[in-house]
């Protein structure tokens, strides 16, 4: 008995295990299915007709038009300006030649920027794309109607060969940024393309990026590979999308474009309001000074100023007077360029930033304002001037928090003191002695010691040297007391102004002292800074023309693209502007926060210009009217 109970009790005890293993086994089950549908329900997929790196889109799907374009603006007519210097190339994805205006704007990319957002893109050769949360990768949906000017489609395939051949051609910093993050893209079908981000690696901006490369046609590349490179000067503009092709050109004289009648996208809404001319044709002058002769006779019709002279002295001809030519000041909303003098740190005589502090204070901003500019701008201190973005005051808060997280990479000034401005300087005249002696004092405590024939040299018997280089002569009467004033301090100055094509060897190459140059910025930068201050592409970037990098930059540069909140993308580029003034990598300039723009009295443009950009190659517009009135009256040609 005791046995038949034992034994039923067993098989009991075993049914009960089944069970408690089957029901461990379903829970089991069901915790993997919920996990797995939780982690679907995370990785929801976004569908989208446009992209923003921060924050909603303005326009919705199906928008007809972005809001500052005259959507019925008339057609026709011909866009004319001027352009300095010379050119030998149209291909403008390369270090060698000189690419001629606007070689880059035949090519078309999948998303097309709105010039009233910061930071949002919509849908060009892409009508669509979809993309996880985590934004690990994305797909874009192209246009089957999108075509080349030679009629061929546009597809997938396409993208992918120009997303690859700007990785083993193209420019060594750009691939070397982009490699790294972007390891493959992938055509799904002939109208769908993917592009795959590599793992651990901030994802803003990555979607912006592949966006916004140019799709060059794989057959026109590989019917002549030897011939049709990236990496290569060529005459040959190639086959893009977009709507004007080169007609003709005559080498360093002019360069004309014409609206291609069988361009497959005037009606995405994109597109809706913008190119307007038939053609466009840019003519070439050695000089300014020949170019405004030129607009003037009518030679050319429109001219954006870049000189304060000229547009405080030149315009009073009798065209002027008359009205036949009209003068403008638009506004701009863009971050202004930090521009300035800026001092290649490759060369032993700036290593020391005292040296460099003490060639800031031998520049007189105030009397070369006043002086020779006309009182017409204002002084730049700011990397981000006038933006939420610029460094102000003491550091406090999350900006403080990121400066300290750098240790001792960081100087402990910046953490301690306000940030870096431009210095102050008597406007009375050119050298303000009480900034060239404390600029004397800073580069005898560097150890340039002034001798008996007046010239600063170091312990071995170095000379500080510097030389300006420059392709401009309307710079000549800006630098040239810049340089005085060095001179007076003891320092070896001197200023060599060179050929267009000399100059822009030299400024690839780094081979310069100092030049007039700057680094473009944006109120939402992102990967961009990697080129213009990364630690790797340091020695070889064109976008960094000082070399400047450090432990103290890099990992403000991975936060600002790391950053998903807006407060935290602000506090690290504050804390960069801050790190990168306190670094001293040029003498700071100026800026005007406006467009000027002269024009012959036929163009018209858009009641709300957009913010980001004057829209006058795609915005603006010929009224045929008068432009027949200023012919029949003699006024143009």
């Amino acid at each position: 008995m005791s046995n038949m109970r034992s034994g039923k009790t067993t098989v009991q005890a075993r049914a009960l295990d089944f069970r408690g293993w089957a029901y461990t086994s379903m829970l089991g089950l069901f915790l993997v299915l919920l996990a797995a549908t939780q982690l679907f329900a995370e990785e929801k997929i976004i569908k989208s007709h446009g992209f923003s790196e921060f924050g909603d889109l303005k326009y919705p799907e199906g928008f007809a038009h972005f809001d500052y374009v005259n959507p019925n603006a008339p057609r026709g007519g011909e866009l004319s300006y001027a352009a300095q210097g010379t050119f030998d190339s149209f291909n403008p994805f390369t270090r060698q030649g000189r690419a001629g205006a606007r070689s880059a704007d035949q090519y078309e990319s999948l998303l097309y920027p709105s010039y009233d957002e910061p930071a949002s893109y919509y849908g060009l050769l892409a009508e669509s794309l979809e993309y996880p949360e985590s934004q690990d990768w994305v797909i874009f949906n192209m246009r089957p109607e999108a075509r080349f000017s030679d009629g061929t489609p546009v597809t997938a395939e396409d993208v992918v060969f120009s997303h690859n051949l700007l990785l083993d051609q193209g420019l060594k910093s750009y691939a070397d940024a982009v490699r790294k993050r972007i390891p493959r893209a992938e055509a799904l079908d002939e109208h769908r393309v993917k592009f795959y981000f590599a793992p651990d690696i901030p994802r803003r901006a990555l979607i912006s990026q592949v966006g916004g490369t140019p799709v060059f046609s794989k057959a026109w590349f590989e019917a002549d590979p030897e011939n049709r490179r990236l990496d290569k000067s060529r005459l040959v503009p190639g086959i893009g999308s977009a709507p004007y092709l080169l007609d003709s050109y005559d080498i360093n004289r002019r360069i004309v474009y014409k609206r291609n009648p069988d361009y497959w996208g005037d009606d995405v809404n994109v597109n809706v309001g913008r190119n307007n001319y038939d053609s466009i044709r840019i003519e070439y002058f050695s000089d300014s000074i020949a170019a405004m002769e030129g607009f003037k006779a009518g030679t050319f019709t429109l001219r954006q100023e870049n000189n304060s002279k000229s547009w405080a002295t030149a315009y009073d001809f009798p065209a002027i007077a008359n009205g036949s030519v009209v003068r403008a000041e638009l506004e701009d909303g863009n971050v202004p360029t930090a521009s300035g003098f800026v001092m290649n740190l490759d060369r032993p005589q700036f290593q020391d930033p005292r040296v460099r502090e003490a060639v800031q204070l031998a520049y007189n901003f105030e009397w070369t304002n006043e002086s020779l500019q006309y009182g017409l701008f204002q002084q730049r201190s700011s990397f981000w001037e006038g933006t939420h973005l610029e460094a102000t005051g003491l550091p406090e808060g999350r900006e403080l928090e990121v400066l300290q997280a750098l240790g001792d990479a960081v100087d402990p000034a910046v953490l301690t003191e306000e940030p870096v401005t431009a210095h102050e300087s008597r406007p009375a005249r050119q050298n303000d002695r009480r900034n060239l002696r404390a600029a004397m004092k800073l580069l005898d405590e560097a150890g340039w010691l002034v001798g008996d024939d007046g010239i600063r040299r170091n312990a071995n018997g170095e000379v500080l040297s510097i030389e300006f280089l420059s392709d401009q002569p309307t710079l000549d009467r800006i630098i040239q007391p810049f340089v005085d004033n060095l001179r007076a301090m003891g320092v070896d100055a001197k200023y060599n102004r060179v050929d267009n094509a000399q100059f822009t060897l030299r400024r690839r190459d780094r081979d310069f002292d100092m030049i007039v140059g700057g680094y473009p910025t944006s109120l939402q930068p992102s990967t961009g800074l990697y080129q213009q201050f990364g630690t790797e592409a340091a020695s070889y970037s064109v976008f960094n023309p000082s070399g400047a990098h450090g432990p103290d930059i890099e990992p403000l540069i991975d936060n600002i693209v790391a950053a998903t909140e807006s407060e935290e993308l602000f506090a690290n580029v504050r804390a960069l502007d801050r790190v990168l003034r306190a670094k001293r990598i040029m003498v700071p300039t100026w800026y005007l926060g406006k467009y000027w723009v002269a024009y012959w009295d036929m163009y018209e443009y858009p009641e709300n210009l957009p913010p980001y950009d004057l829209g006058i190659q795609d915005l603006w517009w010929i009224n045929a009217e008068k432009e027949a009135e200023l012919k029949s009256s003699g006024a143009l040609r």
